[in-house]
């Protein structure tokens, strides 16, 4: 047997990337890159290299049951733990952790994003293996830490401490602390300390040990997922996690865990990472012209513009002048010109559209 699983999280409704993801078809589904395979496909060919395709569970929202089946064929209507509310990482981690637990005891698990965007894989593959190697001989919670390029206040940063020795490893540390997404000065610092490293979100650890942790840490989300030791997998399955989901606290794996444990190690990698989360940060990841605009379109027309991403309909015609470091995004009548120092504005633009018109372009 396998013992080795993988956990793709993809409920986000991904609103930094409005008006192209949308709550009816996220980031996660769509193919943004342009070439031929949607964040969640890639994410999972990805693994698959690494894990057998009956060792996948999805946790998603129960809206997106069909696309991720649609997308992810290889997949059975098992394999895709559906959540009745949004409840933050914590609680889909958690109930990933207990069906899996009814299935393999002895599990090690990987939890990944499905939106990530990752150049090195085969580095980023040998690091995941290094680190299943590690949590499988230790009670330790790893995650993934990436050297930074530059002072980015849109990620969580990792403090590390010593040098862990394992193996051949010597990119193994203990965590020092994390921290929250700072601001553009304190970025700075971090990033001239180099003790400092973004916070991927990947993590790996063995199921017992991320069982004890959450018992120990966070026993509130805990007691009610074990509950259903006897349900998972079962018909019953889903009524009970309709119920459990309804009294169960929204939390994240971060603050409610990795923040507070005492076992936490890093990895620390370069292998070409990004989360793309923001229009910003698919900016960076794309070829550029000339005047370095990132541009997605048939018939699009810039004079005297540059450092824009410009993201158009193939059959809309547009002509823009005079834009330095926008973003213009039409999808589906919406219409969205922004500067990109500005985009971490666009989550209140979607909660301003949702009050004034409704929940029908968002």
């Amino acid at each position: 047997m396998n013992n080795n699983y993988c956990i793709i999280m993809a409920g986000g409704i991904g609103s930094r990337f409005w008006p192209l993801s949308r709550k009816s078809m996220p980031k996660q589904f769509l193919d943004i890159l342009g070439i031929g395979r949607t964040f969640i496909q890639q994410t999972y060919d990805r693994f698959s290299k690494i894990i057998p395709a009956e060792n996948f569970y999805i946790v998603t929202s129960v809206d997106y049951k069909d696309l991720v089946l649609e997308q992810l064929p290889e997949l059975s209507e098992s394999q895709v733990l559906l959540e009745p509310l949004r409840r933050n990482t914590a609680p889909c981690i958690a109930y990933a952790a207990y069906k899996i637990k009814s299935v393999n005891p002895d599990a090690n698990l990987i939890v990944a994003p499905s939106d990530h965007f990752i150049l090195k894989e085969d580095e980023f593959l040998q690091q995941i293996k290094n680190g299943l190697d590690f949590v499988s001989d230790n009670n330790a919670l790893l995650t993934l830490g990436i050297q930074p390029s530059r002072p980015e206040t849109g990620y969580g940063y990792i403090q590390v401490n010593n040098k862990v020795e394992y193996k051949q490893l010597d990119n193994l540390y203990k965590v020092k602390t994390f921290t929250e997404k700072p601001d553009i000065k304190m970025a700075g610092i971090f990033l001239e300390s180099g003790e400092f490293y973004w916070n991927s979100g990947i993590f790996l650890w063995s199921l017992s040990s991320i069982l004890e942790a959450f018992d120990k840490l966070l026993n509130e989300v805990s007691v009610l997922f074990a509950r259903g030791e006897k349900l998972y997998n079962t018909p019953d399955e889903g009524a009970f996690i309709n119920k459990t989901y309804s009294e169960c606290m929204g939390i994240s794996i971060d603050y409610g865990v990795m923040e507070k444990a005492e076992n936490v190690y890093v990895l620390t990698a370069d292998f070409g990472w990004s989360d793309l989360g923001t229009w910003g940060s698919l900016y960076e990841n794309k070829s550029k012209d000339d005047s370095r605009n990132v541009i997605t379109g048939e018939s699009i027309f810039l004079y005297n513009s540059q450092n824009c991403i410009v993201n158009l309909p193939k059959d809309k015609i547009a002509v823009i002048q005079g834009l330095d470091g926008y973003i213009v995004v039409e999808s589906n009548n919406t219409l969205l010109v922004c500067k990109k120092e500005d985009e971490q504005q666009i989550r209140q633009f979607v909660n301003d559209v949702r009050m004034g018109i409704g929940d029908n372009y968002v």
